[in-house]
């Protein structure tokens, strides 16, 4: 009897058909989860696109402080809020000593004539503390007074007797509180140790010279600019 023979399977049978992979690799591709992920894939190269066009100088702090800005000395970093400190303190002096000089010599009132040569002095001894410590930081600082401030020194020389004692008082009280707000920002948040310290000591000297004009008796309290509401103040 002839043996017999057993059936071939078909060829095939158990291999894959290339078109049905195919098609259920891209079926697996076009899936949500793919579709997921490559839009998450997509937003982050957009997201870093956008900073870099947004911040072209250099990356940012959390803050938003562009840190390009920033140098770096030997007391810390340097950033440009402690510049714009320096160059304020320096602008103060050129304005106020040759005021209080004026005031010394010319006021009526003995109390501002006290107070005018208190001033000068005082004011003679930071400017040279400040341009020391520019030039320990690299620092440039100017060397006339900015508009504003020419415009009292012009206005003060024009005036004499009593009108020259309320106008000097009501002056350099107002300037003395905007340069108390610059270094109590600065001071409370600087990175430089040296700029700390100056910060410090500087506002002990403008509150000083606030309570000495206050003590004139002439500044006109309603004239100067109001508190920021609480609403408008950074939170603590």
């Amino acid at each position: 009897m002839a043996p017999r023979s057993t059936p071939r399977r078909a060829e095939g049978t158990h291999r894959a058909d290339p078109d049905a992979s195919s098609l259920r690799g891209r079926a697996r591709w076009r899936s949500p989860r793919s579709i997921e992920l490559l839009g998450v894939v997509g937003f982050l190269v957009v997201a870093s696109m956008t900073v870099f066009m947004i911040a072209p100088n250099g990356s940012t702090s959390v803050a938003g402080v562009f840190w390009n800005d920033w140098v770096s000395t030997e007391f810390g970093p340097l950033g440009p809020a402690d510049v714009d400190a320096l160059i304020k303190v320096r602008q103060a002096g050129l304005w106020e000593i040759p005021v209080g000089q004026q005031a010394r010599d010319r006021a009526q009132l003995d109390r501002v004539r006290e107070v005018g040569a208190i001033l000068a002095e005082d004011h003679t001894l930071m400017d040279e503390q400040v341009r020391d410590i520019a030039a320990q930081l690299d620092v440039r600082l100017p060397n006339t007074p900015n508009p504003d401030q020419q415009r009292w020194m012009d206005e003060l020389s024009g005036l004499s007797g009593a009108e020259f004692d309320q106008v000097f008082a009501d002056r350099l009280r107002a300037a003395h509180g905007g340069v108390l707000a610059v270094l109590a920002e600065v001071r409370a948040g600087t990175r430089n140790e040296l700029v700390r310290s100056f910060c410090q000591h500087g506002m002990l000297m403008v509150l000083r010279h606030i309570t000495l004009l206050e003590s004139t008796g002439l500044v006109e309290y309603e004239e100067l600019p109001a508190p920021r509401p609480p609403e408008r103040r950074p939170l603590p």
